[in-house]
């Protein structure tokens, strides 16, 4: 148990726990920057590999920093990024809730809402433009995550498999 490296994953996802305004999803770049760029941690293929083994299994959206603490280091490493991730921001928002239920529908608390939920969309954007960013999937991976989007936004009961079909189909075209 190396506890310089724990010290470190304590110190990097303990304050993140504070930013995770849109879910752990709003997160990402920042856990990308620290574990690749800062800490060294990993590579950005490897990150990669952690952030689809996050989406593609049950549990919560900050489940990648639990694969990114037992990729550093081991159990303890998973056990305590968890724990950095989770609890400060359980205890503020226990905190909190009591604060708000008192002044709900106050001036104040209304603006601190409508304020919050740009800035939680402005950081899922962020760590959307990360995951491409490391993918290296250039222009194609771009092209295809904004038609994407436009065509989510535009067309509310369009399947999202169908749109992730396609965008697997435009990707095996252009490969071959």
């Amino acid at each position: 148990m190396n506890l310089q490296l724990l010290s470190s994953l304590l110190a990097v996802f303990a304050p993140l726990s504070f930013l995770t305004v849109g879910g752990g999803q709003s997160i990402v770049a920042d856990i990308h920057r620290q574990s690749v760029n800062v800490q060294g941690w990993m590579s950005d293929a490897q990150f990669l590999d952690l952030y689809a083994l996050s989406r593609i299994t049950p549990g919560p959206g900050a489940l990648l920093v639990t694969l990114v603490g037992w990729q550093v280091a081991g159990i303890w490493g998973a056990l305590l990024t968890s724990v950095a991730i989770f609890l400060p921001s359980s205890v503020l928002v226990y905190a909190l809730a009591h604060v708000w239920s008192r002044y709900r529908g106050k001036p104040l608390v209304r603006a601190i809402e409508s304020g919050l939920a740009p800035v939680a969309a402005g950081l899922i954007l962020a760590a959307s433009c990360t995951v491409l960013r490391a993918a290296e999937g250039g222009v194609w991976a771009w092209s295809v995550a904004a038609l994407s989007t436009i065509a989510l936004a535009a067309w509310k009961r369009l399947s999202p498999l169908l749109v992730l079909a396609l965008g697997g189909l435009v990707f095996w075209v252009a490969l071959r």
